[in-house]
């Protein structure tokens, strides 16, 4: 295991994070109504591995179906550089990173994470979309 600190941020740069993870353990897509939108890549982590560094002031916050989870999006720029929530099917509280965000990663480094896909769009954590939804995630 190899944690490391990454700095991530918007695409202006007002709403700065560090986050401890491990990119080999690798990364994520969701069939969920939002995250096939915004074509979500993400990677959670538990809320003691994230510190947003500056923009509490910067984002918006925005929430749907069941609340469970916040997708807070620079109101300068728009991007969403993460997210937070409690999902008991998925361990509890974390945060999710968007992998895109990430300052100054290599894209080999990205392009050789493991993808793990979730059935969002049906509340089906424990099973993946079909093959063919995943080549459009």
């Amino acid at each position: 295991m190899a944690i490391e600190t990454y700095a991530g941020s918007c695409h202006c740069g007002n709403v700065r994070f560090e986050v401890d993870l491990d990119l080999a353990e690798g990364g994520g897509k969701c069939n969920c109504s939002m995250c096939s939108k915004v074509r979500n890549w993400s990677a959670s982590v538990k809320p003691d591995a994230f510190r947003l560094l500056s923009g509490a002031d910067a984002v918006t916050d925005y929430q749907f179906g069941t609340n469970s989870m916040h997708w807070p999006f620079c109101k300068t720029c728009g991007v969403r550089a993460y997210g937070h929530g409690d999902i008991p099917e998925v361990g509890g509280a974390f945060y999710s990173v968007q992998l895109a965000s990430l300052d100054g990663v290599a894209a080999e480094a990205l392009a050789g994470m493991p993808m793990r896909y979730a059935n969002g769009r049906d509340n089906d954590w424990w099973h993946e979309p079909s093959e063919h939804e995943k080549r459009y995630l």
